[in-house]
């Protein structure tokens, strides 16, 4: 058998050491789609219940101030993967890819001996035919035959999933050597769910129809109710195939990653069978409306133009204003996917310790950014990195000490794939910016004072003249905002207003810190490059 290595520092001194010798932990990494940190039961919710995730927390570290690297799908979800800020790792905002050479936490794993396998969405590509915002099919294709450059192979496409059959995907893909791929959200995704969706569902055509949505009296916008049965909503797909996945590993000797990613609660917002009336609108409040901001940036009083004029999305992804019911119609809907994804999780936990696997297996539960869920009337997410969309929730629970705790460290996404890398004994590799917060997980101090979060939008929306480049600095005390030519920005005093409330942008008693702020972001976007190795002869 061929010998994996491992290394650690030792006063000083690095020493390596075999990994097939030593016991390594399982992962097990659950993640969501779109979800706000305190829409959790173990986070405080009043009203939702995740007895599941909830139980997980009970077992590990519940993290309070973990943020996304950036509050969008697909430039976060490729940042942990890399353990890089979008600047650097190349997928800077929804409808570009990550390169194919780009190296991954996941390709270390896999070069260590680990299987790993992603079931779920993975939105590392586009999933979509359209073309980019103010973009035409022709404009890109001129652009392309311009450059004479032939680009990745997309493997999330839709057309590759058309044909009856499974698409087999090239592995490794991003480091992993099992995928069960999902794509796009909804009761209609793609991938390999719509293969399988199709084969199992005699009347797949049917269930798709619009025309045969279930009737209900919810008037919120991208309020749906499927006619697909629960054991058929890719959700339970995603169940199956991780149970089935984890049943499998049992009696292996190589241990396994398993990324589990649920598309949900991502809107539209459609809880199949009986998760849809699980929860009322009546449930819930409208804690923070647009009157409770003091002093509205631009671009939510042109969110709240937009509303009162009648005007709609430039996307269905677009963030929105909307009236209190709406609001409330929404978060009932949001809470009834939520359910049924710790339903899942459940079942997926108790495959684990069925299995014989729980005590080698380390648990995390994230979600790649949040919603803005009724915050100053708004919905969805946008430019503006607001702690509803740039806090999410993250839990760790480690066999190594299944006891509960919380901890306000300071952490990032891009923290992930040193940590995940450091518990498992190995290096992490050249041009990781993160850290290993693993210290905090045993009771430690937490390795950072500043967060970096990074926007791109890919389209000029919410009243920018083009696309909105936006960097935002986030301490303990302080969140700080600058938008790329706009002579406006933000600044919160997190200890005294938690809520964002209040933006100290132009106060005349905060210009110190607005400097201090400014100087620190400074010293952060000079550091946004790849760290090539040296050479050891220097000219």
């Amino acid at each position: 058998m061929a010998s994996h290595w491992g290394a650690t520092v030792v006063d000083g001194l690095t020493e390596r050491y075999d990994l097939q010798m030593t016991k390594r932990p399982n992962f097990l990494f659950l993640i969501t789609d779109q979800q706000r940190a305190d829409w959790l039961g173990c986070y405080g919710h009043p009203v939702l219940k995740t007895p599941n995730i909830d139980a997980i927390a009970a077992q590990g570290t519940r993290f309070n101030n973990f943020h996304a690297a950036s509050p969008v799908c697909m430039p976060n979800r490729a940042s942990l993967l890399t353990g890089r800020y979008p600047s650097v790792h190349g997928l800077r905002y929804n409808g570009c890819a990550l390169p194919e050479e780009a190296n991954t936490f996941v390709d270390v794993l896999a070069g260590a001996g680990y299987h790993t396998a992603a079931i779920g969405k993975s939105h590392l590509q586009p999933f979509t035919d359209a073309p980019p915002m103010g973009k035409t099919a022709a404009s890109i294709e001129q652009a392309s035959e311009a450059w004479a450059k032939t680009g990745p192979e997309y493997q999330e496409a839709p057309s590759n999933y058309q044909a009856d059959g499974r698409y087999e995907i090239k592995t490794p893909y991003y480091g992993y050597q099992h995928v069960d791929m999902v794509t796009s959200h909804g009761d209609q995704c793609g991938g390999h769910y719509l293969q399988w969706f199709c084969e199992n569902a005699p009347d797949w055509q049917a269930l798709h129809d619009p025309l045969n949505e279930l009737p209900h009296n919810y008037t919120c916008p991208q309020a749906y109710r499927t006619p697909i049965p629960e054991d058929l909503y890719p959700t339970a797909f995603i169940r199956d195939r991780a149970v089935d996945y984890i049943t499998s590993r049992a009696g292996r000797d190589d241990p396994f990653f398993a990324f589990v990613s649920f598309p949900d609660p991502h809107h539209p917002f459609n809880p199949p069978g009986k998760y849809w009336d699980m929860y009322s609108p009546d449930d819930f409040e409208v804690t923070l409306p647009f009157d409770a901001h003091k002093n509205p940036t631009p671009p939510m009083q042109w969110l709240r133009n937009n509303w009162k004029n009648g005007d709609g999305q430039t996307t269905p992804q677009t963030a929105m204003m909307l009236d209190e019911q709406h609001l409330k119609e929404a978060m009932a809907l949001s809470a009834g996917m939520m359910a049924f994804i710790d339903d899942a999780v459940g079942d997926i936990v108790t495959s684990l310790q069925e299995s014989g696997l729980s005590e080698d297996t380390v648990i995390c539960y994230n979600s790649d950014h949040g919603d803005y869920m009724g915050d100053f009337n708004m919905l969805l997410k946008g430019a503006m990195p607001a702690r509803g969309i740039t806090r999410v929730p993250f839990i760790w629970s480690d066999p190594e000490n299944r006891a509960p705790s919380s901890t306000d460290a300071l952490c990032s996404t891009v923290d992930l794939a040193a940590t995940v890398l450091n518990r498992a004994g190995l290096e992490p590799f050249n041009g990781n910016q993160g850290q290993s917060f693993l210290p905090v997980t045993k009771g430690g101090d937490g390795v950072r004072t500043e967060a970096l979060v990074e926007y791109n939008d890919g389209g000029n929306r919410l009243g920018f003249e083009k696309p909105a480049r936006v960097r935002s600095l986030i301490t303990a005390e302080w969140r700080y905002t600058v938008y790329l030519d706009q002579t406006w920005g933000e600044l919160y005093d997190l200890i005294n207003d938690p809520s964002e409330t209040e933006n100290l942008w132009d106060s005349a008693d905060h210009q110190t810190v607005r400097a201090r702020m400014s100087e620190r972001i400074t010293h952060h976007l000079i550091a946004q490059m790849d760290e090539s190795p040296q050479s050891d002869r220097i000219a």
